[in-house]
């Protein structure tokens, strides 16, 4: 056997343990060293019979003299019962329904470890787990800190432990990736050294040193990763876009509103960056309602009157559509050449035209602008001379999709790459997750917004804030309720679907409710949109899928139904719905919950209005796989782990800026860019 051994050729894996572990990613020998485990249980203090107490939890080590079945007819079970004893004295032993171990323990020396229980005739170990003691090899399942793996139905951590131990002497074919003067400089373990001591480890403090130096290993590959890919983005060529300064000052002049400072600085970096003739590749991250539209407009505006075309891509149709309107508003009296493209529609600036006369203008290149979904990266798509992206909420934008839109820009250039996000990302994952971006930040709202009001709403208040919404929508308003689910068995949730008939016939039969979820089509959701936006619906009942992007200026209520099953993350993206003019907005938060936890969330939402406060905090308390999915993205498990600790990113961030300044392409490190091929196809990383 080897590394590369497929783990069903492994002895006592069979097919059945075979299928279990692959649907874990676990398919070779190596796979199985790096399944670290999640946590150790320390049996690793031998207690002496003549010191176990009532219901104490205690390793024992010594010799069965005694062990019989004894079958219980009315209760359908065999009590096998023991004598065990050490140098100290004896101590009955029971297992219930393990009648198989009175063939194999009899006058063995054995480690045992369970629970001590009183019974009628005295205290007793009740149903240990045990192991037999093998002169000159150390314990494997107890008497030592036990690692427990993370589990699936049909795979125990015994199972785990037993199969790893059995294949540790392979770890030493391991060729270890990190460069030894990186071992050196930040003391870390050797590879072999911390695959023994992340399994079986001798002590605490070498299992974290072990998980230490596999946390910094793979922040490390992930910091190379995007320090190469920016690297790569800055060698290749782009559109350079000048800057028409009189075009800029006369659209913010034709704007209702003063631009932000943060707005202003934003939006120069982002146009210094399309004078480059490298792609640029930068992050625009503003909270809900701060005006990233119009930063984005100056620079899509600047870039069609440069005679280059622009694409804006948005997740969905619905957004798709808003953004339609949205420009062509802020584009009106700049003749702006403006194109739809969804699967549902077709459009070109005020008149809906065939897909096939859009895709033959927009290859003429008589669409200056165009916005779509990802049906503007298909093959029958062709612009003339596409220069810059601007994608909506879509973080991670691969190399493939990049090359795609390469090959459909009309020219051999990159275009310039403009990514635009409403949530609030804390710096460490910005540095890890999006360390190949450049960032612009806005950290204002418009002037004319009132802070939103946030309350908590328990059971008894439930009445009062139905009157309360009644009386908004009176004044012209309109009202979102969202709930967790569209619909469950589970009574103690609140359902969208459930929700929608009873506010619609029992609460407000007086107004107009919709009802908006993800699985509805999208020119069925389209429609519910639109009828919102023109009052023929007053309360929309939801999902979270109103998340990001929906922007109803009459919008002033957020009702959030159990509201305890939301991050705080998506608690202040979904209240970033409302207050998005100048009228007083609120946000409800309906919550039954007891938990501390979920409580302690709920308050800071009403303390904070601030994204990226919320956004760290809710970091701490519920890490980043809840928050952002980042286990999507196919992030190894303790880099996931330590998405939040910033000096370990920032320490393997400098490690691979050091590594790249003195081989950018790696040359003298082959084992290292294998590893880094491998990541890649493993996670969605760009």
């Amino acid at each position: 056997m080897d590394l590369n051994t497929p783990i069903e050729a492994v002895p006592r894996i069979g097919p059945s343990y075979a299928q279990k572990l692959k649907k874990l990613g676990l398919k070779t020998v190596q796979d199985l060293f790096f399944y670290f485990p999640r946590r150790y249980e320390d049996l690793s203090h031998i207690t002496k019979v003549n010191q176990v107490q009532e219901k104490q939890k205690v390793c024992l080590k010594g010799k069965i003299l005694e062990i019989n079945n004894q079958p219980i007819f009315r209760r359908h079970l065999t009590l096998t019962e023991a004598l065990f004893q050490d140098e100290t004295g004896s101590l009955k032993v029971i297992w219930f329904n393990q009648p198989y171990l009175a063939e194999g323990l009899l006058n063995q020396e054995v480690y045992l470890a369970g629970r001590i229980k009183q019974g009628k005739e005295g205290i007793y170990l009740s149903g240990p787990v045990q192991e037999k003691v093998k002169d000159g090899f150390p314990p494997t399942h107890l008497a030592r800190l036990v690692p427990i793996y993370p589990e699936t139905k049909g795979l125990t951590s015994r199972w785990l432990r037993y199969v790893i131990n059995s294949l540790l002497p392979i770890r030493k074919q391991l060729k270890d990736t990190l460069p030894p003067e990186i071992r050196k400089k930040h003391k870390l373990s050797s590879l072999s050294l911390a695959i023994d001591a992340i399994h079986f480890p001798q002590s605490l403090a070498k299992a974290e040193k072990a998980r230490a130096r596999f946390s910094f290993e793979e922040l490390f590959l992930l910091q190379l990763q995007a320090l190469r890919l920016k690297m790569k983005n800055a060698s290749q060529p782009a559109s350079a876009i000048p800057i028409d300064i009189p075009l800029v000052q006369k659209f913010v002049q034709s704007l209702d509103f003063q631009l932000t400072p943060s707005q202003k600085k934003a939006s120069w970096q982002i146009l210094k960056d399309l004078t480059e003739s490298r792609p640029m590749s930068r992050l625009l991250e503003g909270d809900v309602a701060s005006g990233k539209t119009v930063v984005a407009a100056m620079a899509i505006l600047n870039t069609t009157k440069a005679k280059h075309q622009v694409a804006l891509m948005a997740p969905t149709s619905v957004l798709a559509h808003q953004h339609f309107q949205t420009f062509s508003k802020l584009f009106k009296g700049f003749r702006v050449r403006i194109g739809l493209l969804t699967n549902e529609a077709s459009r070109l600036n005020s008149r809906n035209i065939s897909p096939e006369e859009l895709l033959e203008k927009l290859k003429e290149g008589k669409i200056d602008f165009l916005i779509g979904t990802h049906s503007l990266i298909q093959d029958r798509v062709q612009f003339k001379n596409l220069a810059l992206v601007v994608i909506d909420e879509q973080h991670r934008f691969g190399v493939r999709q990049r090359a795609k839109l390469r090959k459909i820009s009309g020219q051999n250039i990159v275009p310039h790459f403009l990514v635009a996000t409403a949530t609030p990302i804390p710096r460490t994952l910005a540095l890890t997750l999006y360390g190949d971006l450049d960032i612009s930040l806005l950290t204002e709202i418009p002037a004319n917004r009132w802070p939103i009001k946030t309350k908590i709403i328990d059971p008894g208040q439930r009445s009062a804030t139905y009157q309360f919404i009644r009386k908004e929508i009176k004044a012209g308003h309109r009202a979102f309720v969202v709930c967790p689910r569209i619909e469950s068995e589970d009574e103690e949730v609140k359902t969208a679907k459930a929700e929608y008939k009873k506010l619609s016939q029992d609460i407000f039969p007086e107004f107009k409710v919709g009802l908006l979820h993800g699985r509805l089509k999208a020119g069925e959701k389209e429609k519910t949109i639109r009828s919102f936006q023109a009052n023929r619906i007053n309360i929309l009942v939801s999902t979270s899928v109103i998340e990001v992007g929906i922007d109803i200026a009459q919008a002033t209520v957020m009702m959030i139904e159990g509201a305890e099953r939301f991050g705080l993350a998506q608690l202040h993206q979904l209240r970033g719905r409302v207050g998005r003019s100048q009228y007083q907005s609120y946000c409800f938060l309906l919550t039954d919950s007891s938990s501390v936890t979920a409580n302690r969330r709920l308050k800071a939402l009403v303390k904070c209005q601030d994204g990226f406060e919320l956004a760290e905090k809710d970091l701490k308390l519920r890490g980043p796989g809840d928050i952002y999915g980042t286990s999507q993205w196919g992030l190894p498990d303790l880099a996931m782990a330590n998405l939040g600790n910033l000096p370990l990113i920032e320490k393997t961030r400098q490690a691979a800026k050091d590594l790249l300044n003195k081989d950018p392409n790696l040359v003298d490190f082959p084992l290292l860019k294998q590893k880094l091929k491998h990541l890649q196809q493993k996670a969605y990383l760009e």
